[in-house]
């Protein structure tokens, strides 16, 4: 386990685990360095048991993007054709009905992100893992990207497009975050 400590401008120590199970700590400057070992001596039982947590959803999700199999040249292939096959004519019938045009559409194995639009090439990228979601969800990802080639930021004109065209949006994010949020 190793310990990060770094200081900055604020008024109290605070610790986090990060996903590799280190422990960082910011602290106030000038703070004693004494004072910041106390801090994380006190705090041994609270970091053992954010690490032993860390790891559980680091192995739960390892265990949910692991169902998808892409360990292999045909096993990627497989999974691209089935991806195009369900995304491209969501893409066909949204962009139409939105009066958008992406330039292209392309797939890649991301697990940070279902998707991505660069609105200054006007290209969109899917995540292969969308193949784990319900069909629904999918077309909420789908019509997400599209909506950024209209607006970009996330703001109130952004919300409205996504009501206009996929009422059912807020749904459709609560339950693709339930596959991911437990971890």
């Amino acid at each position: 386990m190793a310990i990060q400590v770094t200081y900055r401008r604020t008024s109290r120590l605070s610790m986090r685990i990060v996903k590799n199970g280190d422990v960082h700590v910011s602290a106030p400057i000038g703070m004693p360095r004494e004072k910041v070992i106390a801090f994380i001596e006190e705090n041994k039982n609270w970091i053992n048991e954010a690490r032993k947590n860390t790891y559980e959803r680091q192995k739960q999700r390892t265990a949910f993007f692991n169902k998808l199999p892409l360990a292999t040249r045909a096993q990627t292939d497989e999974a691209l054709k089935r991806l195009k096959a369900l995304v491209e004519p969501m893409v066909e019938k949204h962009a139409r009905e939105m009066s958008v045009q992406p330039s292209i559409v392309y797939y890649k194995p991301t697990i940070s992100r279902w998707g991505q639009c660069n609105v200054k090439d006007r290209s969109i990228c899917i995540s292969a893992y969308v193949l784990l979601l319900p069909e629904w969800c999918v077309e909420h990802i789908v019509v997400h990207e599209l909506c950024h080639l209209l607006e970009p930021s996330h703001n109130a004109r952004f919300h409205a497009l996504m009501d206009k065209y996929f009422p059912r949006w807020r749904e459709a994010r609560k339950v693709t975050r339930r596959f991911t949020s437990s971890f």
